[in-house]
C-alpha cells in the first residue's frame, strides 16, 4: 500500500470510529420478484455517515431504496456488498445501539399504552413493575400521562405515534431510525409530532436517520439532507447542509427566505429523479 493510500485508509477508519453510523459502499441485491432467476439491485455503492447527535434525513423517489438503507443500518438486512458500522464496530445482526420507529403502527393491540411503552424494557429483562414505572414519565413527556390505560384502538393516529415514539426512546438508543413515521397523519397533527420529536431530540441529542418523501419535512427538521437517485441501483447523489438556526418551529421555519432557497436548490436535483421514478412505474 502506498503512503497516500495508507493515509486515506487511516482517515476513513478515523471517520468511521467517530461516526454513530457509517455505511461503506453498501449494495443490496435481491432475487427478482418474477422468480426467473434474475436479480434486482435496490441500492448501489452507498456511502454515508451520521455523526453522534446529528439529525440526517434521506429523501428520494419511490423505489429508491430508502427503507433498504434503514434496514441495513438496523441490522435487519445484511448488504450484498459493503459494510455497515456503528461507532466503529461492524453491524453484525441487530444493531444494539439503534431504535427503529416504523411507518406503520407497531403497537401490540392487546397491550395498553403504558404496557406498550414498557415492553421494550421488559424484552431487555427489566421486571414488569419497574418497566411500567419507568414508562410513566415517558408517557408524560409525549403528553399522554392520562391515557396510559387506553388500548391502541382507543387512541387517535397522533396518539399512537406518540406512544410509538416513547416506546422507541425509553430504551435509550444512541441512534434513532425513523421510516416515514408521520406520513399517515393529517398536516396539523404531523407538524405537532415533528415539533414534539425535535423537542425530545434537542434534550438528548441522539443520532437520527429520518426517511421521508416530504422535502419540506426533511429540511425543517434536519442538520443534513441526503438525496438518493431513482432506482433500481439507487445511488447517493446529493448532500445538503441545513444551516437554519435551532430551535425550530417546523411551520414557521418554512416561511423563511433561507428555507425557500434550500428547498429550491434541493428540489432542483430531486425533481429529475422523481420524474424518472414515476416514468418507471408507468412502464410496469
Amino acid at each position: 500500500m502506498s503512503d497516500s493510500a495508507a493515509v486515506a485508509a487511516a482517515l476513513r477508519t478515523e471517520g468511521a470510529d467517530k461516526a454513530a453510523l457509517r455505511l461503506d459502499g453498501v449494495t443490496c441485491t435481491f432475487p427478482s420478484p418474477d422468480g426467473r432467476g434474475q436479480t434486482y439491485t435496490a441500492v448501489q455503492g452507498v456511502t454515508l455517515s451520521v455523526a453522534a447527535g446529528e439529525f440526517v434525513s434521506i429523501v428520494g423517489p419511490t423505489g429508491s431504496g430508502k427503507s433498504t438503507i434503514l434496514n441495513v443500518a438496523a441490522g435487519l438486512l445484511a448488504p450484498s456488498a459493503g459494510r455497515a458500522l456503528t461507532f466503529g464496530e461492524p453491524v453484525d445482526g441487530i444493531n444494539p445501539h439503534a431504535g427503529y420507529m416504523f411507518q406503520a403502527d407497531a403497537l401490540m393491540p392487546w397491550k395498553s399504552a403504558l404496557e406498550n411503552v414498557a415492553a421494550g424494557l421488559e424484552f431487555r429483562g427489566v421486571p414488569r413493575r419497574e418497566a411500567e414505572e419507568r414508562a410513566r414519565p415517558w408517557l408524560a413527556r409525549v403528553g399522554l400521562d392520562r391515557f396510559g390505560d387506553r388500548y391502541p384502538h382507543q387512541l387517535s393516529g397522533g396518539m399512537r405515534k406518540r406512544v410509538a415514539l416513547a416506546q422507541t426512546l425509553i430504551v435509550d438508543p444512541k441512534i434513532v431510525l425513523m421510516d416515514e413515521p408521520f406520513s399517515a397523519l393529517d398536516i396539523q397533527t404531523r407538524q405537532l409530532m415533528e415539533n414534539e420529536l425535535l423537542d425530545l431530540w434537542s434534550a438528548d441529542r441522539k443520532s437520527v436517520v429520518f426517511i421521508t418523501h416530504d422535502l419540506e419535512e426533511a429540511i425543517s427538521m434536519s442538520d443534513r439532507v441526503l438525496v438518493l437517485s431513482a432506482g433500481p441501483g439507487a445511488r447517493l447523489i446529493g448532500e445538503y447542509r441545513v444551516d437554519l438556526e435551532r430551535p425550530r418551529d417546523v411551520a414557521e421555519i418554512r416561511m423563511t427566505p433561507r428555507f425557500l432557497d434550500l428547498h429550491r436548490e434541493i428540489w432542483g436535483q430531486l425533481r429529475e429523479e422523481v420524474l424518472k421514478g414515476y416514468a418507471q412505474t408507468k412502464l410496469k
